[in-house]
């Protein structure tokens, strides 16, 4: 939105500003801020930043803590959610001490792979379309006691209230997508959530009912470069829940929120670009792919399992990533085969926007790692030459869940939990260090920091299921 300070304390001045909030991203993904005064937002807060307590949202040990944020002038927006005139910013994280970029910060990892994708000199540019689904619920509630667990999921739409009267006009299980008014009661809420955001400078493609019965919803924004995509993709976020807030309504990005419905995903459509015409198209190609887009594609592909370590980092995740639904659960690309890891939309081959998408991903994912990661296990296939059909990776154009179990064992599967992709990145984490986009001590963090604090603590829980299983044996 801006290039410089002088621009942006002339629109504060202009448009009645009184109020500047700094956002930045903690390692898990979730957004913080602080807020300064306009008469506070000077030249000097682009030099020394705003001081903050980076122990506190695991970036740094508690011993070292202290770190400032720095706003991305060009992320300004003005945020409609606020009483007080508020302008907005994304930040970057500094050392306090030294201000230089602090290496851990999400926002500095994505943009170090996008620096590096440069310094190959194979691409200019990288473009990233992801697809947002989420669910628009009515209420939550859930509890984890000593003695009491649980949870509640309420939905307006959902075909379990049909038994309590009233207009009639449910959803069944699975059956939402592109549902039609008055079944779809969400048109009016989604329609002012991408309102809201255009208003915040996000390009809006389309929205829609998702095939999720109660209440699941997409919103698909146009494609930009890297940086730009972590950012929007916490705006999307950000807007969603604020909207939905003001209408008494929540929002959940969880990939499986529901047991026997559609979970959501977060499919990353992708490509590489050069003088802004796609890498990936050659219309001789199989479903018009280049040969580096195969290779990227076996990069992807070759390492998959640990990729999702940064892509499906939760332990609700891999209850998405099961059979019997669109989400994929083994290792292959395909043109137009919604149940492959890697999928070529048959609609978008041209010399501009030939690309691919890969399906596996989620919203519990840290947006800023999870679109470095990709990048970074991509180019490795084209540095190497990753051949996928020769991987063993497809293309498979046939519904491979109709397969025998034992053709089916032939295709590489994905992890089926948080520590079978955690202990795959273990073993397979050097194409994430190239260009010093990562480094060896923050993957062995992340990996402790899951294992020890998700994983575990979710196994060392019983289930409630296993009460109605077990309790009388």
């Amino acid at each position: 939105m801006f290039e410089t300070i002088d621009q942006a304390r002339l629109f504060i001045v202009d448009h009645g500003i009184k109020m500047v909030d700094l956002k930045y991203t903690d390692l898990w993904g979730r957004w913080h801020h602080v807020t300064v005064p306009a008469s506070q937002f000077t030249p000097e807060i682009l030099e020394e930043g705003v001081g903050f307590d980076a122990s506190s949202v695991g970036l740094k040990p508690l011993k070292a803590g202290d770190m400032v944020v720095v706003p991305d002038l060009s992320t300004g927006f003005t945020d409609p959610f606020w009483q007080a005139p508020t302008l907005s910013f994304i930040c970057s994280s500094k050392e306090a001490d030294t201000r230089l970029d602090f290496p851990r910060d999400p926002r500095n990892i994505a943009r170090r792979a996008e620096a590096y994708l440069r310094e190959m000199g194979i691409a200019d540019a990288s473009q990233w379309g992801p697809e947002y689904e989420f669910y628009i619920l009515d209420s939550v509630a859930f509890e984890n006691e000593v003695h009491r667990v649980g949870y509640r999921l309420e939905s307006s739409e959902g075909g379990w209230n049909s038994s309590k009267g009233g207009l009639g006009y449910y959803i069944p299980l699975h059956g939402g997508y592109h549902a039609h008014p008055p079944r779809d009661s969400l048109y009016n809420l989604r329609s002012e959530m991408c309102l809201n955001l255009e208003a915040m400078g996000v390009p809006i493609k389309y929205h829609h009912h998702e095939v999720g019965g109660p209440g699941q919803v997409e919103i698909e924004t146009a494609l930009m470069g890297l940086l730009q995509t972590g950012d929007v993709t916490m705006l999307v976020k950000y807007a969603t829940k604020m909207t939905a807030a003001l209408h008494n309504q929540t929002v959940t990005f969880m990939p499986k929120p529901l047991f026997g419905e559609a979970g959501n995903g977060m499919h990353f459509h992708q490509m590489l670009m050069k003088d802004g015409l796609s890498l990936f198209y050659d219309p001789q190609g199989y479903a018009g792919l280049s040969d580096l887009a195969l290779h990227y594609i076996g990069g992807l592909l070759r390492h998959g399992p640990a990729l999702l370590a940064f892509t499906n980092p939760s332990t609700n995740s891999f209850r998405r990533l099961v059979l019997g639904y669109e989400a994929p659960v083994n290792l292959f690309f395909s043109a137009g085969n919604r149940s492959a890891a890697v999928r070529i939309p048959k609609y978008a081959g041209t010399p501009a926007g030939q690309r691919i998408e890969f399906r596996p991903p989620d919203a519990t994912c840290n947006v800023y790692l999870a679109l470095a990661a990709q990048l970074m296990a991509g180019l490795d296939g084209v540095l190497r030459k990753i051949d996928p059909t020769q991987a063993g990776f497809g293309p498979f154009d046939s519904n491979i869940f109709t397969w025998s179990e034992e053709e089916r064992r032939k295709v590489g599967a994905l992890p089926t939990t948080l520590r079978e992709a955690l202990e795959a990145l273990a073993a397979d984490y050097d194409f994430l260090l190239a260009g010093g986009v990562m480094d060896p001590v923050f993957i062995r963090d992340w990996i402790d920091f899951k294992m020890t604090r998700e994983h575990m603590q979710v196994r060392d829980r019983p289930h409630p299921y296993e009460m109605e299983l077990y309790f009388d044996v």
